[in-house]
């Protein structure tokens, strides 16, 4: 079966739990997140090669900067072979969200309710039977930081919604690029950025928030030494360097932590400034 959506009301249909079945609570699943800067550009750098092999069960792709009749046919058709959800900016070529899942989705809603924020198209929310995952491209705050307010007002209204779902009984995975280096440790130069919109004492702030209310941080739980980092600037020859920023996360809901198997962060990945990064969920004893 086939679903694509990405115009229209926030709030996409919901199916009833049999049309899914319990073989999506059986196997293993993984979860992939990639800000792709720009589906375009990273389809000609191989990107479609890598994710095909990859076969992840759920890809969330962040600034895609595309709208899907943009895109050649037949790539089009390969990455819409089950389920997609396209939610671009209203701005040509800016900012833009995509879920593609080979699960059918109980229910999809795209933004966070606030047209401020969702003309750009960040947000994508898909529930499944056994999670509630949002795909999310946070705002950057700007060299300037004049886009610093917009952004905490963008983690706090997004929190809000969280919170809901969770008090609802769901539990949830947040997944994209949160344009935030949350501790020293994740990013290669933390002294010399301790002014940059990314590190500010301000923006870690609301990291601490989302994980004292109940979420935890899936990569540093399971790795709270290891540095990787999962975006380089394209200058000064980061990325060989290894000059770098984990700024791309999985935020799960603590009773989901006993259920991920491993996060991994595919540094040698190329086709973008970001490399993609992947949780394993182990939904079979959900």
């Amino acid at each position: 079966m086939f679903f694509s959506a990405w115009a229209g009301d926030r709030e996409t249909r919901i199916y009833p739990y049999s049309k899914i079945g319990s073989s999506f609570l059986e196997v293993p699943l993984r979860i992939t997140s990639w800000n792709v800067n720009g589906l375009r550009a990273a389809l000609k750098k191989g990107a479609a090669a890598w994710w095909q092999a990859e076969a992840s069960d759920v890809l969330c792709l962040q600034e895609v900067r595309a709208f899907p009749d943009q895109l050649p046919d037949d790539v089009r058709r390969a990455l819409e072979s089950d389920f997609a959800i396209w939610y671009p900016a209203e701005r040509p070529g800016y900012s833009g969200v995509a879920t593609f899942s080979r699960l059918e989705p109980l229910k999809v809603v795209r933004g966070l309710g606030e047209p401020r924020f969702d003309v750009e198209g960040r947000v994508i929310e898909t529930r499944f039977p056994a999670f509630t995952l949002f795909n999310v491209y946070f705002p950057n705050g700007g060299r300037d930081h004049s886009r610093v307010p917009y952004k905490l007002d963008f983690f706090a209204r997004l929190l809000e919604i969280c919170d809901a779902r969770r008090a609802a009984g769901e539990q949830v995975i947040v997944c994209g690029d949160f344009n935030i280096a949350h501790r020293e440790i994740d990013l290669a130069n933390p002294r010399e950025n301790v002014n940059t919109t990314g590190f500010l004492p301000a923006e870690r702030l609301w990291i601490d928030r989302y994980l004292k209310r109940g979420f935890v941080d899936a990569y540093r739980a399971l790795y709270p030494e290891r540095v990787q980092y999962t975006w380089w600037t394209y200058r000064f020859r980061a990325r060989q360097r290894n000059i770098g920023w984990r700024i791309d996360y999985f935020l799960v809901s603590q009773g989901l932590m006993p259920l991920v198997r491993d996060v991994v962060v595919h540094h040698d990945v190329q086709g973008s400034d970001h490399c993609p990064v992947s949780l394993e969920l182990d939904v079979k004893r959900a």
